[in-house]
């Protein structure tokens, strides 16, 4: 099998890529290395890929038609594409409102076309996230839940990510699955990410920023749990039934809302250092809690997600005084 990953030198890219390619599978990777975080880290990401047999890489941005289509034309061979390239960030799409349209809009809508063009794609499975849900109070989050009040630019391009991929179910019979992403975190993680940030400041005895003064809570979940349930949502085409089209909608969570004041001591304890903080109020755009209820990816792809952040936090602090040298 020949798999297509956009945003393949991203933190969940890589590590999916290196899950198929070690069992076996083609994987043909595209990324646009933008520079909106460090891209000497997305660099290494592909340096690791590069080691292993069947992976083949090309730097092209999906928002770019004859770019993609031209991927397509030089590797007839796929049959499933993951689309995890995004333009990432709550905060960001404050900033930069446009990143946001370009790559998770047009360049979504890029990938929608490529694949129904093709005559070999069997399988589109995309990455939404955990925002889609903005100010939801009733936890935890179900996929059976409105999600049409979104709070953050950023949580209202993945969910029309979700519409757009629903309509070409529709229209064209494109097996799909979107895949609801909850705070993910581990080894080669993200630079603009809670658990990167904050280990980086304590090593460096800087003070953090905690938002609404510490009274948050996230469903913080490892990253092999995550590609655990990518590689299954990969493998279970959905299908149609008499009502909807062969589109599906998954949480990918730990199914835990854990304290983020007590994610923050296990930083410290893993790094022997006590955080300096500073209370700041809750950010524009930004939720207190995320909790995923994930019986509906238990149900139909056998999800069990099994790494506690009591487990996950030292990985993640190791690999970070591997990968930095401190």
């Amino acid at each position: 099998m020949t798999v297509l990953i956009t945003g393949a030198a991203g933190f969940i890219g890589m590590h999916c890529a290196a899950r198929l390619l070690d069992r076996g599978e083609q994987v043909v990777g595209i990324d646009n290395l933008n520079d909106y975080y460090d891209v000497t880290l997305k660099q290494a990401r592909l340096a690791e890929l590069e080691k292993q047999p069947g992976f083949s890489f090309a730097k092209i941005d999906i928002a770019d038609r004859e770019a993609l289509a031209g991927v397509f034309a030089r590797n007839p061979g796929i049959t499933r594409v993951l689309h995890l390239a995004a333009q990432a960030g709550v905060r960001y799409s404050l900033i930069n409102p446009y990143a946001y349209a370009d790559t998770n809009v047009i360049g979504h809508l890029c990938v929608l076309e490529a694949c129904r063009h093709s005559e070999t794609v069997e399988h589109l499975v995309y990455a939404s996230s955990s925002s889609v849900y903005g100010g939801n109070k009733d936890m935890p989050f179900s996929v059976e839940d409105r999600v049409d009040r979104p709070i953050s630019l950023y949580a209202a391009t993945k969910k029309s990510g979700e519409l757009m991929s629903w309509c070409y179910a529709h229209l064209y019979g494109l097996p799909q699955t979107g895949l609801r992403f909850f705070t993910v975190y581990g080894p080669w993680g993200r630079p603009d990410m809670a658990a990167f940030i904050f280990t980086k400041a304590i090593l460096e005895g800087r003070p953090i920023s905690v938002f609404n003064k510490g009274e948050m809570k996230r469903d913080f979940t490892y990253i092999d749990d995550i590609v655990d349930g990518v590689m299954r949502a990969l493998d279970h085409i959905p299908s149609a039934t008499a009502d909807d089209p062969p589109h599906a909608i998954y949480n990918l969570g730990n199914h835990r809302s854990e304290a983020l004041m007590e994610f923050i001591g296990l930083i410290e304890t893993a790094t022997g250092k006590k955080a300096e903080l500073n209370l700041e109020p809750l950010q524009p755009g930004d939720v207190p809690e995320t909790f995923a209820d994930i019986a509906a990816s238990q149900r139909d792809l056998g999800f069990e997600p099994k790494t506690t952040i009591r487990e996950g936090i030292p990985r993640f602090v190791d690999w970070y005084r591997t990968y930095h040298g401190c």
